[in-house]
């Protein structure tokens, strides 16, 4: 093969990196809608647009690194679970994904309830409107305070997480005179496949309380005992970007099975049961996520079945997407600073941004697309890593993708499906300043959260 046809492009050698199979796209300005948002585009002129502004006014306007969100896919999203699952059930969001006083708002309108597991999550949610009955509140560790503002707000339910959670959700209601509804959350022994730190039903782990030797029924025993909280169901969650319900088959029969222990033990069905979230969605165009309505008609499928196998009535389904939600909505659009060819091996590309906006590809190893976006190109596919301008060797973009061959300083490009768990796990490393959070919508762009200034950095800094 000659260097110039080479699939990398003319700086590489004759073989892709050892562990490097994927051959470049065959149109490198094609855009996969199961990437991109639903009203991406590439104009006529080559600069992509998202709601009809393109992304060189979006840059100029707002600046770069930016999270780009697509208002309008947000609440399709929203609207397609909730008409999935239907009025018997409920859609909860899960807040971590992503959350700011508009999405709340969104959510709100778009008949969607909220998980939240912080408190300063919970103070999002009541400062934006989201009526607390429509709230739920998780964690492993709650402190006191959280617990004490989530009874005294009125949330809908809290997962107990523990047996001392127990105690003190019970102490904290009784004292200030409610009756709390509650969940047990129980790890049911499934390890979904998936990277381990994000697996989170197998036992040995900190969330929920096991299944194994009794202990969720002792849970159960204790929670039923008390006056202040009312057990409204059993809450198991096995893990996060998951492609298949293989698992949450598996999940269901084992939480069924302890629905059947407490009715047979305490005489009462209890009414709810929540399955959980972590369907996956596409990062790249080798993924390949089921649609909301497909995952409802399974899950309701599993559970019914499992139900009249125990003589149980069909409980209420609760689930909990937030990546499924808010991960394909938005975008990272970067400005390109330096390129560095390594001959044989890969071009470097640098951006403005990196390991302080996305964390994932250096915590979980998460693989992600990326296109020019400010202009489109005819050059040759040419192998790069996508790197930040961060003091860590690790800080890792994307890590093998194919860009236009000629791509260069000044250029846009932009990271697609970074919705959920960027800005909400963005950091000042290297006292960087986070970005915006800029929703597009109908030809009009407008900031939702706003770009840090030194003078935020600053005012926490006491000297």
């Amino acid at each position: 093969m000659s260097r110039s046809a080479h699939p990398a492009g003319p700086r590489y050698a004759d073989v892709l990196p050892e562990g490097h199979y994927t051959a470049p796209p065959a149109d490198l300005n094609a855009l996969d809608p199961r990437v991109w948002s639903r009203t991406v585009a590439r104009g006529e002129d080559g600069v992509v647009t998202v709601g009809g502004v393109g992304v060189t006014e979006l840059a100029e306007r707002f600046g770069t690194p930016a999270y780009v969100m697509d208002e309008a896919d947000f609440r399709a999203r929203c609207r397609a679970w909730r008409e999935a699952f239907g009025r018997d059930a409920d859609v909860f969001y899960a807040g971590k994904a992503f959350l700011s006083r508009a999405i709340v708002r969104w959510l709100t309108e778009e008949g969607l309830n909220l998980d939240v597991c912080s408190e300063g999550e919970l103070a999002t949610a009541l400062a934006a409107g989201m009526p607390a009955e429509r709230i739920a509140l998780h964690g492993n560790n709650k402190s006191a305070r959280e617990i004490e503002r989530a009874v005294e707000a009125g949330v809908g339910r809290i997962v107990l997480d523990s047996f001392q959670e127990i105690a003190r959700v019970a102490g904290t209601a009784e004292r200030l005179g409610r009756r709390q509804r509650v969940q047990i959350r129980v790890t049911v022994g499934v390890e979904a496949h998936t990277h381990e730190f994000i697996a989170t039903a197998h036992e040995d782990q900190k969330f929920g309380i096991a299944l194994a030797e009794g202990q969720a029924a002792e849970a159960v025993r204790r929670a039923i005992k008390l006056d202040s909280l009312e057990l409204i169901g059993i809450h198991s969650h096995i893990g996060s970007q998951i492609f298949d319900t293989s698992g949450f088959e598996v999940a269901a029969h084992r939480v069924v099975g302890l629905l059947k222990d407490v009715r047979d033990e305490h005489g009462v069905e209890l009414p709810e049961i929540d399955l959980g979230g972590g369907l996956g969605i596409a990062y790249t165009s080798d993924d390949d996520p089921r649609e909301p309505a497909e995952i409802a008609a399974a899950l309701r499928e599993i559970v019914t079945r499992e139900c009249a196998a125990a003589g149980l009535a069909v409980p209420r389904i609760s689930v909990e997407p937030g990546r499924a939600i808010a991960g394909p909505t938005a975008f990272t659009l970067y400005e390109v600073g330096t390129v560095k060819p390594l001959r044989g091996l890969r071009t470097y590309v640098s951006v403005d941004g990196g390991m302080s906006d996305n964390i994932r590809t250096a915590l979980y190893d998460a693989e992600y697309s990326v296109s020019l976006v400010s202009r489109a190109s005819t050059a040759e596919p040419m192998l790069t890593r996508v790197v930040g301008k961060h003091c860590e060797s690790g800080d890792i973009v994307v890590k093998d993708a194919f860009l236009p061959a000629d791509v260069a300083p000044g250029d846009l490009i932009a990271v697609p499906a970074t919705g959920a768990y960027c800005r909400s796990m963005a950091s000042n490393y290297n006292h960087a300043l986070r970005p915006p959070v800029v929703a597009v919508h109908e030809g009009e762009a407008r900031v939702i959260v706003r770009r840090e200034t030194e003078e935020d950095l600053l005012r926490l800094d006491i000297g």
